[in-house]
């Protein structure tokens, strides 16, 4: 009977001490010019609700508070807006009172040089070297070239495979792809080396800022230091071997004729940045068109039929150009 009213009094104890965490956490952003929200646990905030729930937590918040409200995300009070006027204002205004956040998690482990971290005459400059290499130029002689050659290979090994894990496949494909347009000629044990730590970088973003052995954010920060190092070791080899190369990297660490020259560092950033805006949205993005394309048969037809036409035009071995691209109408449809 004694046991069962310890156990009664300290289940009282931890859940008066639970509510009134909560209400202390409430309390400290309960500010009359805060937007309507709630803010969860005192460091943890609501990232577990945030990361369990995924799209279903956003637009749960959104039906109770508006497309404006706070929250306490991946260690950060966060203000959430997601109202096309407000992200308008902010993004035109960067620097001008509001900016753009992100999790703390994010900024330690993508580096501190990297666009979602600088804002004003820094943010020009990792923009600007970024949109050049995206140009119509390199769009048309380097990326959709490599891009249909690399898809070409990845795509003919599926045939050895007596399942495809779809999930799986993406997310490799769309790392190999980005990396293979950065940097094309690893050997794949350094490719194999790049992937594995750039997988524990991604699940370390999306953490609380927790610095202790096993959390993954510990995990996520000595991944980043690994890919600085492989990174560090590739453009030395580069510099030395005097070699010309057709790749991202290549034009990053150029000196002659570069509008937007970039130190050691904010290369490595900008390197990791473009592996990881890419990474999760086209794995996503490519998974799910292959599952609504078999939901919707006569659609994944006509997406057979405008390919075919423009494969019967050109010879076997010619890649896909920017004109046969600007010419699938219904590809692009599909796409979005």
């Amino acid at each position: 009977m004694g046991i069962v009213m310890v156990m009664i009094g300290f289940l009282f104890v931890l859940v008066l001490l639970c509510s009134a965490l909560l209400r202390w956490n409430e309390m400290r952003y309960n500010k009359a010019n805060l937007p309507p929200g709630t803010m969860g646990w005192p460091i943890f905030g609501e990232t577990t609700e945030f990361l369990k729930q995924g799209p279903d937590f956003m637009r749960n918040q959104r039906l109770r508070y508006g497309c404006f409200f706070k929250s306490h995300l991946l260690g950060c009070p966060t203000l959430v807006s997601m109202d096309t006027e407000i992200n308008r204002y902010i993004l035109k205004n960067e620097s001008k009172g509001l900016v753009p956040g992100y999790p703390q998690s994010m900024l330690d482990i993508l580096g501190t040089c990297n666009m979602a971290a600088v804002h004003g005459s820094s943010h020009r400059l990792m923009r600007g070297s970024l949109l050049s290499l995206i140009s119509s130029t390199m769009m048309r002689d380097h990326i959709l070239p490599k891009i249909d050659y690399f898809m070409k290979s990845y795509l003919g090994q599926w045939s050895e495979l007596e399942n495809v894990d779809i999930q799986d496949k993406t997310k490799h494909m769309a790392f190999l792809s980005s990396l293979s347009q950065i940097a094309g000629n690893l050997r794949k044990p350094l490719v194999e080396e790049f992937k594995n730590e750039f997988f524990k970088l991604v699940v370390g973003t999306l953490s609380v800022p927790v610095d202790l052995p096993g959390t993954n954010y510990r995990c996520g920060i000595q991944a980043r230091k690994n890919i600085d190092r492989l990174l560090s070791e590739l453009m030395r080899e580069r510099k030395d071997s005097g070699e010309t190369f057709t790749d991202m990297l290549s034009y990053l660490m150029k000196k002659e004729d570069n509008r937007y020259p970039l130190t050691d560092e904010e290369i490595r950033d900008q390197v990791v940045t473009i592996l990881y805006s890419g990474y999760e949205t086209v794995s996503t993005t490519s998974m799910m068109a292959l599952k609504y394309l078999h939901d919707h048969p006569k659609a994944l037809e006509e997406l057979r039929r405008e390919h075919l036409t423009i494969r019967e035009r050109k010879r076997q071995d010619d890649p896909l150009d920017l004109e046969n691209v600007k010419s699938m109408k219904f590809t692009r449809a599909v796409s979005n």
